[in-house]
């Protein structure tokens, strides 16, 4: 009698496999959905701080219209992008470009370096930055296991059955970063 059991579970063992992979594959797809949204925040966070940097830039170097301009445009775009992911880091990585030559437009004003609402967004993007970056390692990570459990035998011909898609990772440097303080040092 066990035996017969047994061989009648023998063919279940397929389906429970398949069963199990497809809901593996299911669950990380959704966790890539969700760190994405955290990844979305924080960009939007990003974009809220944008308008009072460049305002308050502004105040200080209105012949770097250009510069500013820019910043703003690209921006108002990555605001409007729900594209794939690479689209989006597309448009993230213009925009950061554009907020790096937006900094080295401050480094020019001393003044402007020193204004405590200047600092206080600085600190503000720097933080936002950090938090960015946390959720892009937190998205990349759920995008590798999406990956690995996709592409590696024999999962991988349950994710191609049933059409799950490869996932694109999100790449994108800091704008700004923490500047690292050194002290009791002598030569």
């Amino acid at each position: 009698m066990p035996a017969l059991a047994l061989l009648a579970a023998v063919p279940l063992i397929p389906l429970i496999y398949l069963v199990l992979t497809y809901n593996t594959l299911v669950a990380l797809r959704n966790h890539i959905k969700e760190a994405w949204s955290n990844i979305d925040t924080e960009l939007k966070r990003r974009y809220e701080l944008i308008p009072n940097l460049v305002a308050t830039v502004k105040g200080y170097a209105a012949h770097e219209e250009a510069v500013l301009t820019k910043v703003v445009a690209l921006r108002t775009q990555c605001m409007a992008n729900h594209g794939t992911t690479a689209e989006q880091a597309a448009d993230e990585i213009r925009l950061v470009e554009a907020m790096k030559q937006m900094m080295v437009v401050v480094e020019r004003y001393p003044t402007l370096k020193a204004d405590q609402h200047f600092l206080e967004l600085q600190r503000e993007l720097v933080n936002t930055e950090d938090r960015i970056q946390a959720a892009r390692r937190f998205f990349n990570g759920n995008v590798r296991d999406y990956a690995n459990k996709r592409e590696m035998f024999p999962s991988s011909l349950v994710a191609s059955a049933f059409s799950f898609a490869p996932m694109d990772y999100f790449e994108v440097e800091p704008v700004v970063r923490q500047a690292v303080k050194v002290t009791g040092l002598t030569d």
